[in-house]
C-alpha cells in the first residue's frame, strides 16, 4: 500500500482544493460489505449517508494489490472526494489531518452499517430526494466546529484511561 500512498500525495498536490496530508486506507466491515455489491453507490438514506452524498469516488478498476500502476489509477480515481470506495476491497480516507482523515473514515463506516442494515430488510428504502442529501452534505462540510479534531480529542481521552501504550 505504500505506493498508493505515494501516488496520492502527488495527486493531491496537484489538487488547488486541498493537499492531503494523511491517507487512511482501511478493511471495515461494512465499507468492505458495500464495496463488494454490484452498485455500491450508498444512497442518502440518513444524516451520515447523506454526509457523503456525492462525494465519495468509487474505484471499480481493481487490478490487483495497489502497487505503482494500481496506485497510480486509484490516485486519479479520487478526483476532489475525501473518500474512496475501492470496489471488492475497502475504504480509503483522506485529510489534512489526522483527525479529519479519521473523522471521514468513522463517519463512512457508520453510514455503511445504516445503509447496509436497511437493505438486510428487504423493505424498499425511504432515499433522500437530492435537494435536501446535497444540503445536508454541504452542512456536514460548514459545520462551524472542527469536530474531527474533537472526535479525536474525546478518543484519545478514553486510551488515556484505558491503555496509555498507544502514545508510544
Amino acid at each position: 500500500h505504500r505506493d498508493l500512498h505515494l501516488s496520492l500525495r502527488r495527486q493531491r498536490q496537484m489538487c488547488i482544493r486541498d493537499s492531503a496530508r494523511c491517507i487512511l486506507h482501511v478493511h471495515s466491515k461494512y465499507a468492505t460489505a458495500l464495496s463488494t455489491l454490484k452498485n455500491p453507490v450508498l444512497e442518502p438514506i440518513d444524516q451520515n449517508t447523506m454526509r457523503f452524498y456525492n462525494r465519495v469516488s468509487i474505484f471499480s478498476d481493481f487490478g490487483g494489490l495497489g502497487f505503482e500502476d494500481e496506485s497510480n489509477k486509484m490516485a486519479s480515481a479520487i478526483g476532489n472526494n475525501r473518500s474512496m470506495l475501492l470496489a471488492n476491497h475497502g475504504i480509503l480516507t483522506l485529510g489534512q489531518t489526522v483527525a479529519e482523515a479519521f473523522d471521514e473514515l468513522y463517519y463512512f463506516e457508520k453510514a455503511c452499517e445504516t445503509y447496509l442494515t436497511a437493505l438486510s430488510t428487504n423493505k424498499e428504502l425511504n432515499i433522500v430526494n437530492s435537494e435536501v442529501a446535497e444540503k445536508t452534505a454541504q452542512e456536514w462540510e460548514n459545520y462551524p466546529v472542527n469536530m474531527g479534531e474533537q472526535h479525536l480529542n474525546e478518543i484519545k481521552k478514553i486510551l488515556d484511561k484505558e491503555d496509555i501504550s498507544y502514545r508510544d
